[in-house]
């Protein structure tokens, strides 16, 4: 599956960046691990696959697909 750059608010070509997977439309967040225990504690309905990031709600806001 391919991905397509969607933008980043990073000046250094770090994270945060957004990625579409193009054959389903969905998006992929690049972003800082959270780590902070009080809010990991709560989180909901969590699978062994997932795992959370954090982005600057400018990143979506910006670049996020509008439909």
């Amino acid at each position: 599956m391919a991905l397509r750059f969607l933008g980043t608010t990073s000046e250094h070509g770090n994270c945060p960046t957004l990625y579409e997977i193009e054959e389903t439309g969905g998006l992929v967040v690049q972003g800082d691990l959270l780590t902070d225990p009080k809010h990991l504690a709560q989180l909901r309905d969590i699978k062994e696959s997932e795992a959370f990031v954090v982005v600057p709600r400018e990143l979506l806001t910006r670049y996020a697909p509008k439909e």
